[in-house]
């Protein structure tokens, strides 16, 4: 038996449970769920790299072929149309075998369009989930990702199964593996393209296999907090590195940011510190505690660290109050983690998708429910150097308390985020990221 058949059934026991409670709310027969089908490039014969629907996923670890279909309604045992066209021109699919495929009635599918025939004669009482509105409406599915079965189904994706677990852990272990041989290639001296090569190749996923476009930056690129650029020529001299970078298993996401120095002992004291903040928010994971009371934790961690550096000269309550930490450290604390890198729900107070927005002052938080176990959260914390923002500080009544020199300092090494996954249990937190000897 396969590690993962006995967790993997209860997973799909779970999902019929969800997707029986979705139906009967809005009084459906079933699912059609669509893997999704490959775009052209617009004018040419080549296609983008294909981006399975999360929804299908959920399902089936099948994350690289499109014009499957699922068709599911919480009672019957599922039924997968599993396309494998007959093909020369690519590599076709293997007929599946795996541990997942006990779980499924499994219709073989040779060409695209003849799917009509598998798929439930009368649908007005089934609704498709997937992009392709044309295509829904062209097989005879008139009521399209409705918005009250979506709500119920992204809000219950907050809740992993056991069998989600497991793959979350592997995930890490793929990207920690990735992420020390990327911090050895820094040690040598390597350039970001190289750097990428050596995490690539560490965790065995190139740049359309891994859940996100790997950020790896070197210096004040490290400022920009979503860099994706990849100089192919290495800098003079290698200050700093930052490298945001997960991978996938079976379709689940890790998502691991580490910052490291050179030679400068003055930075690496900067990232221990915002380290040691990191470490205090995911003690702070806790059942019954507001995520957004832990981004505002963040704040208090990351002004105290401006107070002790002397990069600003007030009480980090006084930081935080003024709004400074917010130049310093723009983004949200973390996000909902699992089929998707940003796992959806995140902003919604139940499953009928109230809205629960993120707070006026900090607008980029992805997510504001309660905690609870079962979720698996990131935690990234940290504190940049960027030239706009430090510009917009600088016209503020609050320049006056920003060492300006002391800031000039740190700028070339661009910026710290320390990023971590965690599954949330009842009695203690998980850090599947640190127990994998990651530091």
């Amino acid at each position: 038996m396969s590690k993962h058949q006995a967790s993997y059934q209860q997973h799909i026991d779970e999902l019929q449970s969800r997707t029986r409670e979705a139906l009967q709310r809005e009084g459906l027969e079933g699912l059609v769920i669509h893997s999704g089908q490959g775009k052209r490039l617009f004018l040419d014969d080549n296609h983008y790299p294909f981006k399975v629907n999360p929804q299908f996923k959920a399902w089936v670890p099948v994350i690289d072929n499109p014009n499957c279909w699922l068709v599911v309604n919480g009672e019957d045992k599922p039924t997968l149309i599993f396309y494998r066209p007959e093909d020369f021109w690519h590599k076709v699919p293997p007929e599946p075998q795996d541990f997942w495929t006990d779980s499924f009635n499994i219709i073989l599918l040779q060409q695209a369009d003849a799917v009509e025939k598998h798929l439930p004669y009368d649908k007005r009482g089934f609704a498709y989930v997937g992009e392709y509105i044309e295509v829904a409406k062209a097989l005879g599915c008139e009521n399209v990702n409705p918005d009250r079965v979506l709500h119920y189904l992204h809000y219950q994706r907050a809740y992993k199964t056991d069998y989600e677990l497991e793959c979350m852990r592997e995930a890490n272990k793929l990207a920690v593996a990735g992420h020390k041989a990327a911090e050895q290639a820094f040690i040598e001296g390597k350039s970001e393209f190289d750097i990428n090569l050596a995490y690539s190749a560490a965790c065995r996923q190139g740049d359309n296999d891994v859940p996100y476009t790997s950020i790896i930056a070197l210096n004040e690129h490290a400022a920009i907090l979503h860099y994706m650029q990849c100089d192919t020529i290495a800098p003079k001299q290698s200050r700093s590195f930052l490298i945001d970078a997960g991978a996938n298993y079976h379709g689940y996401a890790a998502d691991i940011t580490r910052t490291y120095s050179q030679n400068s002992t003055l930075f690496s004291d900067l990232i221990q510190a915002v380290d040691k903040v990191t470490l205090t928010l995911v003690d702070s994971l806790k059942p019954s505690v507001a995520y957004t009371d832990i981004h505002l934790l963040a704040h208090a961690g990351i002004a105290q660290i401006l107070q002790d550096t002397g990069i600003v000269n007030l009480p980090a309550a006084d930081i935080v109050e003024q709004g400074i930490t917010r130049t310093f450290f723009p983004h949200g604390i973390g996000h909902f983690l699992g089929l998707q890198v940003h796992d959806v729900g995140g902003l919604v107070n139940d499953d009928r998708g109230t809205p629960k927005p993120a707070p006026e002052d900090h607008p980029f938080l992805r997510c504001t429910r309660m905690i609870e176990a079962r979720q698996v959260f990131t935690s990234e914390p940290g504190l940049y150097f960027i030239d706009s923002l430090l510009r917009d500080l600088k016209a503020t009544p609050a320049s006056k308390y920003i060492n300006w020199d002391t800031v000039d300092t740190y700028r070339p090494f661009g910026g710290i985020r320390i990023e971590d996954n965690i599954i949330v249990h009842r009695d203690k937190n998980e850090n599947m990221t640190r127990d994998l000897n990651l530091k």
